[in-house]
């Protein structure tokens, strides 16, 4: 107790008994919670500081990736990405060869797992990155100033001929593999269109091992008695090179010119953004933009986002400003990082907006 006689607020014993229930977010929504715990709340000097900054009614821009086989058509959606990638650090893709039957039934089997019996989704939780799936809420739990209204399963995909899924819980389990098989296709793509739009050969990137495995964290945000005290995901910007985003209804925000854009979904489409270590090999020309999530008062929402951040398992590699696109003109902004390192940085720092930029600045 203070000097007042009040009751002391101990954040650190309601996160580690929020954390031992191995529930998550869902699992306080189904016991009923009417108002959120404290752990969730956002400060009042966050919440002053948001009604400064308007919502925009402009859209990110849309790519549509059909005809690239042809040679005009495949350089002018080149300089489609490159206007995205230097000013919003974002775009949707259509025509992307990933069939809608794909997306749609992975967004089921994340629905799916995260409505299933509770002591079914505890087999997979846990607090230990190593393992290939991992199920949680809140991977910063016990370091970020607030917690987010959200549950996550990840599962990590160190080889793109991965066949093995029986780790991978059944509920998810052939959708999980088949999409992965199909993002996996598509990142190889864009980081080819990417490497074009940087005016290099467009197997740069993928010489360069940007693409080679991936993580999918699938994002569960139950839908929120008190949506306006809390966020889906805080403002921050992505650590890894390119992500992309399946999302089954809007709560997406960009922070673009001082003002919070909504993403809409398009259906059939997906989110394209890129990563603080895009950014960083490519000397600033392309831009990692922060962002944030929302949640909902009447529904759950869904989104499945695919991390390319590097050879999964083979950290000691290292990553700088691409020579090709450094001159006297145009020095190195960024230092050459162990890609070790930086995860490590990234793990122990939290979601934040390019604090990992400015951590490795030259």
């Amino acid at each position: 107790m203070d000097a007042s006689g009040a009751q002391e607020y101990d954040r650190m014993q309601d996160l580690k008994d929020f954390d031992k229930t191995e529930a998550g977010v869902k699992g306080l929504v189904d016991s009923g919670f009417q108002k959120i715990p404290k752990i969730f709340v956002r400060p009042a000097e966050e919440l002053a500081e948001d009604l400064k900054h308007k919502r925009a009614q402009i859209e990110v821009p849309v790519v549509d990736l059909g005809g690239m086989e042809k040679a005009d058509r495949r350089k002018q959606i080149a300089e489609e990405v490159r206007t995205a990638s230097e000013t919003w650090g974002f775009f949707q893709v259509v025509n992307h060869g990933i069939p809608l039957k794909v997306l749609d039934e992975m967004l089921d089997g994340i629905q799916k797992f995260n409505e299933q019996d509770v002591e079914e989704k505890k087999k997979y939780y846990t607090r230990d990155n190593t393992r290939r799936v991992r199920f949680n809420s809140n991977y910063d739990l016990f370091r970020s100033r607030t917690a987010n209204w959200r549950d996550t399963l990840t599962i990590s995909f160190a080889d793109p001929d991965q066949s093995d899924s029986k780790e991978l819980p059944d509920s998810c389990r052939e959708s999980a593999v088949e999409y992965s098989k199909h993002v996996e296709k598509l990142g190889n793509i864009l980081f080819e269109i990417l490497s074009e739009a940087l005016g290099l050969d467009s197997k740069h990137l993928r010489n360069m091992e940007c693409s080679k495995g991936h993580r999918i964290h699938s994002h569960y945000y139950p839908a929120c008695p008190e949506p306006e005290l809390t966020l889906g995901t805080t403002k921050h910007s992505d650590p890894g090179f390119l992500t992309i985003v399946l999302q089954n209804q809007s709560g997406l925000q960009i922070f673009f010119q001082n003002q919070w854009v909504d993403v809409q979904p398009i259906p059939g489409g997906l989110v394209i953004n890129i990563g603080d270590l895009l950014q960083l090999v490519s000397n600033g020309k392309f831009r990692s933009n922060s962002h944030r999530v929302l949640v909902d008062r009447l529904a759950p929402r869904i989104s499945v986002a695919c991390f390319f951040s590097g050879p999964l398992g083979m950290e000691n590699i290292s990553y700088g400003p691409i020579k090709e696109l450094i001159s006297e003109e145009n020095p190195p902004i960024y230092k050459e990082v162990l890609l070790s390192d930086y995860l490590m940085k990234f793990l122990t720092s939290g979601f934040q907006e390019n604090y990992l930029l400015n951590y490795f600045k030259a």
